[in-house]
């Protein structure tokens, strides 16, 4: 060996000793190990004998023997009839090896925007969280239990890859009463979420290079998908009417993606000129169109918008729904909606990336929609969403004392209130130290440094009653910061 002997049995004696509810197997096998990987231990050297090693240490020969199996088994030692030899490994195994270096992203992804922070439980004013303590669960525990005694294991496999069919038939029905699309359920594909399916539409539809645009400002989300995807991202502006197309595009997109029925974070309505303009440009351009409507369904005021893929037919139109924010956010089902030729073409694709699951709670969630109780839970959150708008408005003009705006259309969970020159990321991350989440304008956009300022107001997951007290302590924050800012 070319450590000492008592030195050797020295290191073992210790990580007996101090072995900490590891077997002494382990602890054996963790030092010796530790000492091969660190060099203490050198290639080529050989250990005592099992025998004389049991004698040292009080052990039975079976433990040493054990520990010395397994360190041959993983190759770090050598066993033969004249015993254990320290195999020779890789400098680079070492563990007192140098640090590592830092690590860098891979450059497409340099430009990512910053994740959403997730709290748990939701701090008041979160954007995009319904109000979960609203949901009907024990109906939804009912429901799961039925499926589970009715389908039992049957249950346990992976299932279609697109998604279970009762729930793609359930959706292709409630889309054709609520949202105007005319579809089936081979048309229907079940995502984990919304963002699962703007994945999907990437790898679909385009290619690495080709460019997208989008909402500017927009969705977090779709500026990720598409930058992971290696597609440069074009951010057009929103007005009072939606996204504004450019009236001569410098480069022709692939993929385009909208929010048309209440776009976030603005809110506007995207009228009914600029829907058919971008659909014929779509269909001109061989772009794809992928229509984000997360919370069309809470509109307080007039009839539903329908959906640009029912406006005219074979629109070139990807639709994206989710169940996150009706229902609960932790559900993670969404669904994507193609034309008919499109589904059929990209079957094979979807089958080779998709590996279904979530069966119980697909199940669950189609005898939800088709027994009424989605509609019937649907009705009673818009109901709550628009008195929560209503008060929140309230509580803006009464408590608030800096000049703004409030926007945010006629329906949805969010109010987003524009408030000139202020810092507003600022004033988001003061907000947290009193559980208040809302979202800071400027970093919706493109750009932050050139976007507007101002605040996003999530009320779906907040009580009315405190509504308030917290935009008190809001307006206070800004005026702080303004301070600051002098």
């Amino acid at each position: 060996m070319n450590i000492p002997d008592d030195a050797f049995y020295g290191l073992l004696a210790r990580a007996i000793e101090q072995r900490a509810g590891e077997t002494l197997q382990r602890a054996l096998y963790h030092a010796l190990r530790n000492a091969i990987l660190s060099g203490q231990l050198q290639a080529q050297s050989r250990l005592p004998g099992s025998r004389s090693m049991a004698q040292q240490l009080c052990l039975s020969r079976n433990t040493i023997n054990a520990a010395l199996e397994q360190l041959a088994i993983e190759g770090y030692l050598i066993r033969d009839r004249q015993g254990s030899q320290v195999a020779t490994l890789p400098q680079t195994a070492t563990i007192e090896s140098s640090a590592p270096a830092e690590f860098c992203l891979p450059a497409h992804l340099a430009d990512l925007p910053p994740g959403t922070r997730r709290d748990t439980p939701t701090l008041a004013f979160t954007p995009g969280t319904p109000a979960v303590n609203y949901f009907p669960l024990p109906l939804w525990r009912r429901l799961l239990d039925r499926v589970l005694r009715e389908e039992g294991a049957t249950l346990l496999g992976y299932g279609d890859s697109a998604g279970e069919a009762s729930l793609r038939v359930a959706i292709a029905r409630h889309l054709a009463l609520s949202r105007g699309i005319d579809c089936d359920a081979s048309q229907v594909v079940i995502t984990e979420g919304a963002r699962e399916g703007l994945n999907l539409c990437t790898q679909l539809l385009s290619e690495r290079g080709q460019l997208a645009w989008i909402e500017d400002p927009g969705y977090f989300g779709a500026r990720s998908a598409f930058i992971s995807a290696g597609l440069p991202c074009q951010g057009l502006p929103v007005d009072d009417e939606g996204m504004i197309s450019p009236a001569a595009p410098t480069a022709t997109p692939r993929l385009i993606f909208t929010s048309p029925s209440h776009q976030f974070p603005l809110g506007s309505l995207m009228s009914a000129p600029r829907r058919l303009a971008l659909l014929d440009y779509a269909r001109s351009s061989d772009a794809w169109i992928i229509e984000d409507d997360y919370d069309s369904e809470f509109r307080y005021s007039g009839e539903p918008i329908p959906a640009m893929l029912g406006m005219v037919p074979n629109a070139p139109v990807v639709y994206l729904g989710t169940f996150s924010k009706t229902l609960f956010p932790s559900l993670r089902i969404g669904f994507m909606v193609m034309p008919k030729a499109l589904a059929k073409s990209v079957q094979p694709a979807i089958h080779s990336l998709l590996r279904g699951g979530h069966r119980a709670e697909q199940r669950a969630l189609a005898h939800f929609i088709e027994e009424g109780h989605y509609a019937r839970h649907l009705a009673s959150m818009r109901r709550l969403y628009r008195k929560r708008q209503t008060q929140l408005r309230a509580a803006l003009a009464q408590e608030l004392t800096c000049p703004h705006s409030v926007s945010a259309g006629e329906g949805g969970m969010h109010l987003t209130v524009k408030i000139p020159g202020i810092e507003d990321g600022m004033v988001a991350a003061l907000a947290r130290q009193y559980q208040l989440a809302p979202g800071a304008l400027s970093h919706f956009y493109l750009n932050p440094a050139q976007g507007e300022t101002g605040l996003v107001l999530g009320y779906g997951n907040t009580s009315a009653s405190g509504f308030v007290a917290a935009i008190r302590i809001l307006n206070r924050l800004i005026e702080q910061t303004r301070r600051v800012q002098g």
